[in-house]
């Protein structure tokens, strides 16, 4: 792992993408060392301007809105990186063992990833967005990308020999096919931690996600319903969509810099 951020280290752009992802981070997590104002707390007046007290102003319900931004912030990584975890392991299991076995195993693995790639992700993020956090559908895309990469790699000579010794079938996908495949598992683990925050931020701003907390998508819900923009109070709705912007463009140029380097393709 080290080695291969070391690699990726040398495009400009996943540089570029992870010092401003870094800043998030920084932003979010270390918001509340510096503050002790409660994000959730209703102490100020409804859609008060920017001032000394409220550095961004108040929203409808009269909370701090910068206090509120660092937390909606650190809610939606976490959403996100608990919905990109999930995916990409499922995906990552589906995708070896299809691709490894193969036969009636593949055909109905695929089968099953194939019925939700055909039907629309955001129907199934409202059927169950009020029982569940983790709201990111493209497990699909990285079983059927991995099951493919994993196909060509089955009868390579370094997998024939691993056979040939009676290795296992777990030793031979852990150890003989699954670092083939860790560079493309990282690219796509940060494409559905971008994805699950922006489906949290879909989601939350119709008013289906959880009402008890801060995030990015219920700051821009409540903007709406209160008619932040009507009421002139940018300052309840512009900060949140320049952050889900800063956060979707830091870790789409983190993929983008990742694909530079370990994507044959582009690098030639």
């Amino acid at each position: 792992m080290l080695h291969m951020m070391k690699i990726a280290l040398e495009s400009a752009r996943f540089k570029f993408g992870f010092c401003v992802f870094a800043g998030v981070l920084l932003f979010a997590f270390a918001f509340p060392l510096f503050s002790d104002i409660d994000p959730m707390d209703m102490t100020g007046m409804m859609f008060e301007s920017p001032s000394k007290e409220h550095y961004l102003g108040t929203d409808n319900f009269g909370r701090d809105v910068l206090a509120e931004l660092a937390a909606g912030t650190r809610s939606s990584i976490m959403i996100g990186a608990l919905a990109g975890l999930i995916a990409t392991c499922i995906g990552l299991c589906i995708g070896l063992f299809a691709g490894y076995v193969g036969g009636w195993v593949d055909n109905l693995l695929s089968s099953v990833t194939n019925v939700f790639v055909v039907i629309p992700s955001f129907v199934i993020l409202v059927l169950i967005s009020v029982s569940i956090s983790s709201r990111d559908f493209m497990t699909t895309w990285t079983a059927r990308a991995v099951r493919s990469q994993t196909t060509s790699l089955r009868n390579r000579d370094h997998v024939n020999m691993s056979k040939i010794s009676g290795h296992g079938l777990v030793r031979i996908i852990l150890r003989d096919i699954l670092p083939y495949v860790a560079s493309y598992v990282v690219t796509a683990f940060i494409l559905q931690v971008a994805s699950g925050i922006i489906s949290e931020a879909s989601i939350s701003m119709l008013g289906l996600g959880p009402q008890n907390t801060a995030t990015l998508g219920l700051m821009m819900h409540w903007s709406v319903q209160f008619s932040g923009l009507g009421n002139g109070a940018w300052w309840s709705f512009l900060p949140v969509v320049l952050m889900v912007s800063l956060i979707t463009f830091s870790l789409n140029l983190m993929n983008t810099g990742l694909d530079q380097i370990f994507n044959p393709q582009i690098r030639s």
